[in-house]
């Protein structure tokens, strides 16, 4: 998995007023928690934030603050109802020795049987807890689509993925085809039409 660095500023401060003093000079409250260490308090710009935050990758954070370096995810994001402002991010200190739980992007591949047959194509989910070590977390997950049929689902049961273990509800649906009309209005049609067929080759009864 890719590595993102990202530089922050100690604070000491924790009262709302100087929170939001901070989010007035763009900075972003956050904190940094995990293993044996004590609870860091930080600040990040929000501008270079928003590179980690608005879009759909996942990564491993390179916190940077001050002189000290620590290798963490994002685990909770908290925004603004009406402007979508990021206000407060929790990081997860991780150990590149111990399974790491994260959300990582599902890219879909192939082209379903049952779409070929007149079905729709539907992705429920756009990306995929999984739980592996550092060194063997993916960027994203590929599922092929093209065994799946009308009326068919691939749930997260059904992924696999080297080195790691998919931790996501087993019964999660990733994406399915569903039938369409035109789907159910062909099927008596031909059903009629080979009723006819059979009808035309039969032997006049004597």
């Amino acid at each position: 998995m890719q590595h993102f660095e990202l530089k922050g500023q100690i604070r000491k401060a924790e009262g709302k007023a100087a929170l939001k003093a901070f989010r007035k000079e763009g900075l972003v409250p956050c904190n940094l928690y995990g293993g044996n260490s004590k609870n860091v308090l930080f600040t990040v710009n929000a501008k270079e934030l928003k590179v980690l935050t608005d879009t759909p990758k996942s990564y491993i954070v390179d916190l940077v603050l001050g002189k000290e370096k620590y290798t963490a995810i994002l685990h909770e994001l908290q925004f603004h109802p009406v402007s979508d402002a990021c206000l407060h991010v929790d990081f997860l200190l991780v150990d590149e020795k111990k399974p790491i739980s994260i959300s990582v992007p599902v890219i879909i591949t192939g082209h379903a049987v049952g779409v070929q047959k007149g079905g729709k194509f539907f992705q429920n989910s756009r990306d995929i807890r999984i739980s592996a070590p550092m060194a063997k977390l993916p960027d994203n997950v590929t599922v092929d689509i093209s065994y799946l049929d009308i009326d068919k689902k691939i749930r997260a049961s059904d992924v696999k993925i080297d080195g790691a273990n998919v931790i996501s509800d087993k019964d999660m649906i990733i994406c399915c085809v569903k039938s369409t009309r035109n789907v159910t209005e062909e099927a008596p049609a031909e059903a009629a039409a080979e009723g006819a067929g059979e009808e035309a080759a039969a032997p006049a009864a004597e």
